[in-house]
């Protein structure tokens, strides 16, 4: 299946998404902040970054911005509990791809596979 890194500082979360994702046979890859999810994305080779938007030591909009400075070409996924457009607007701005929201569905793993998908065919 998919190579998944996913960002989120909440362990509880963490744990819950990463199980789910291995359950669906994923390899998953954890950081807790933007700013190791940036390294661990730019040193490794991913089909999908997963990654929450507020996060203290660095959040999502700073970590998908530098990760496309740094020319990041692989998928970035906003998650967010935020609906709103504004926080939905900033997140592409940042350079994440698409956005998906949280607490996450029934369907999230399909949603996942969905976007990688697309993704690969683009």
């Amino acid at each position: 299946m998919a190579k998944i890194l996913f960002i989120d500082d909440d362990q509880a979360i963490r744990e819950l998404i990463t199980l789910r994702l291995q359950i669906a046979g994923h390899e998953i890859d954890v950081a807790e902040n933007g700013k190791t999810g940036s390294e661990i994305a730019l040193s490794g080779s991913y089909d999908i970054v997963l990654m929450d938007m507020h996060m203290p030591v660095m959040g999502g909009h700073e970590a998908a911005t530098l990760l496309r400075n740094h020319g990041y070409t692989g998928l970035i996924v906003a998650l967010t509990a935020s609906v709103m457009i504004s926080e939905t607007s900033r997140a592409i701005t940042s350079g994440c791809n698409d956005i998906l929201v949280k607490p996450i569905s029934e369907k999230f793993e399909e949603q996942v596979a969905a976007l990688i998908e697309s993704h690969v065919r683009s």
